[in-house]
Parts: structure tokens; C-alpha cells; sequence
């Protein structure tokens, strides 16, 4: 599974890096972005095709290099090439509603219904129709009725939500932002169509900011070490939750802050870096993390 993570997070920072380079006008060969993202022209061309599925993308006849319709130039933001790398980069772990699915992904609308906050997997393909009828009461501002874990919901949606590796929606319920897991929701016989309800604008920014699921709740301070044989990785971006270099060492490592909602924001990344990763504050955080480890390997 980490191997698999570590493949589409380098997947998205490359398809993201393309598509920077072509909003900006940059003609590009299959080639020269071997050459500098150090993979095969087969891997790049694979991007392209990926890519030019849902862009207008267009090719030069004779030098064959790859450009953006001049109508798009520019006009993606930094935050639509981010989500629509990471969404094109795991187009499988979204259900297939139809074929222009991803290319809405570029309209205002989309970002609006879906957020990608995780690279990790989960076969969503049974909840086709459950995704269709939550986007489409996300769209018209409209409240929808399911059980879920054996008892009725009524809700006011705002946001499907894909978070290592599982989906979630968050949504109001009695004037309280929650999230539930798609999985545990069982949608009612009911073709009744409730009530719209108007959008509060706090927690539209709150969704849409908060890298975590677990919103609402105090973020707490983490201060962790990082080995100075990865603070290469934590120095070129941030891998933690609001990360933060507080103090670079001597020996080249790292003291970085992360704010976190939840403890499960930040161990199973945690987990992935060890042994090059400790949490320094609060200790028994640390301590909490090492007992898991270790119950992890004496049933093993």
C-alpha cells in the first residue's frame, strides 16, 4: 500500500508540474519531460494520454510538441491544477458517472461536490447511485434523507470527500458540520424531494480549507524530528498536516510543527516515514505511537 501511495503521489506532483507548464504556454515534447522527471517517454506519454482525455490538448504536426487551447491559458488556478492532478492521477477511485466526469473537474461547479485529501484506495464503483443523487442535492443546495448505521439522517450536503482511502460527506446536521462514510450509508425507499436550504458561507470555507475530515474540533500542535536522511523530502514540500520547519540542526535534520484535528491525520504518515520520523511533543503521542507498533508485530 505504500509503495502504491508513494507511485500516484509522484504520479500527481508530475501531472500537476505538466499541466503548470502548459497553462503558462509552454510548448512541451514527450522527450524532454523524460529527461527531466527521469522516467521513460512510455510513462510520459502515458501522462499525455491521460491528460488529453479531458484537456483540450493540441499537438504540433511537425515537431510534435504538446500545447493548451489558447482559450485555457492562464486561466487554471493553482489549486484547479492541484485537485485535477490528483483526481486524473486516481481516476479509478472514482465511480464511472460518465465521460465528462473528470473534464467538470475544471469547472467551478465540480470542486464544489468533490475534493481528493488522500492518494490510498477504495473500491467505490457500488456507490454509483449513491454519488449521483448526493452530488446532484449538493448542486441545488438540497437536503437528503439515508440511515446510516441503522439510523435516519436528514442532512444538509456539502461536500463528497475522498481521505486515505476512504469517502466521506460532509454535511449539517442539526446545525452541526459532521462526516459520514459513504460505505455506511443506506439510502431510503423514499423518492420524496426535500427541502433546499441556503449554504452557510463559514462552513462552505471550512470544508473547503480544512486538509482533514474531523472538522470543528480544536487543532492541536505536534512538534516532530525529522532524520537528516529525509529532510530533503519535508524542506522541498509539505508532506504534514499545516507543516512547518521550526529549527533546521546541525546534522541536517529537521524540527517541524503540524496542526492536526485528529491523531489519525498524522500517525499513518508518521508510519510510513519510519524509523526517520519522531514525535518530539506531546511525548505521549509518541509513546501511544511506538505501543501500536509494537502490538502490530506481536500478532504478527
Amino acid at each position: 500500500m505504500q509503495r502504491d501511495d508513494s507511485i500516484h503521489e509522484r504520479l500527481a506532483d508530475r501531472l500537476a508540474n505538466i499541466l503548470t507548464k502548459l497553462n503558462m504556454g509552454h510548448q512541451l515534447t514527450i522527450k524532454e519531460l523524460s529527461c527531466e522527471f527521469k522516467v521513460s517517454t512510455r510513462t510520459i506519454s502515458r501522462d499525455f494520454d491521460r491528460l488529453n482525455t479531458y484537456l483540450p490538448l493540441l499537438q504540433d504536426e511537425v515537431s510534435k510538441k504538446y500545447y493548451l487551447e489558447s482559450n485555457y491559458l492562464g486561466k487554471i488556478s493553482p489549486k484547479d491544477i492541484r485537485n485535477f492532478a490528483q483526481i486524473s492521477g486516481i481516476s479509478h477511485l472514482y465511480p464511472s458517472l460518465d465521460m465528462s466526469f473528470l473534464r467538470e473537474l475544471l469547472d467551478s461547479r465540480a470542486h464544489q461536490i468533490y475534493s481528493a485529501k488522500g492518494y490510498s484506495f477504495e473500491d467505490v464503483s457500488q456507490f454509483k447511485d449513491l454519488f449521483k443523487m448526493i452530488g446532484k442535492a449538493i448542486q441545488e443546495h438540497r437536503q437528503i434523507a439515508f440511515v446510516y448505521k441503522g439510523e435516519p439522517r436528514l442532512v444538509q450536503p456539502y461536500r463528497l470527500i475522498h481521505h486515505h482511502g476512504s469517502w466521506y460527506l460532509a454535511a449539517v446536521r442539526k446545525d452541526q458540520l459532521r462526516t459520514y462514510r459513504i460505505s455506511h450509508i443506506q439510502l431510503t425507499e423514499s423518492t420524496h424531494e426535500y427541502s433546499q436550504f441556503i449554504p452557510d458561507i463559514n462552513i462552505a470555507k471550512l470544508v473547503e480549507d480544512d486538509d482533514s475530515i474531523w472538522f470543528g474540533q480544536d487543532k492541536q500542535e505536534i512538534i516532530l524530528f525529522v532524520d537528516s536522511q529525509v529532510a530533503f523530502y519535508f524542506k522541498q514540500r509539505s508532506i504534514l498536516p499545516e507543516q512547518q520547519i521550526v529549527k533546521e540542526l546541525n546534522e541536517g535534520g529537521l524540527l517541524v510543527s503540524s496542526k492536526i484535528n485528529h491523531d489519525m491525520q498524522l500517525l499513518p504518515l508518521i508510519r510510513f516515514w519510519i524509523p526517520h520520523l519522531k514525535i518530539v511533543n506531546p511525548k505521549g503521542l509518541q509513546e501511544e505511537l511506538e505501543k501500536g507498533l509494537k502490538e502490530y508485530i506481536s500478532s504478527n
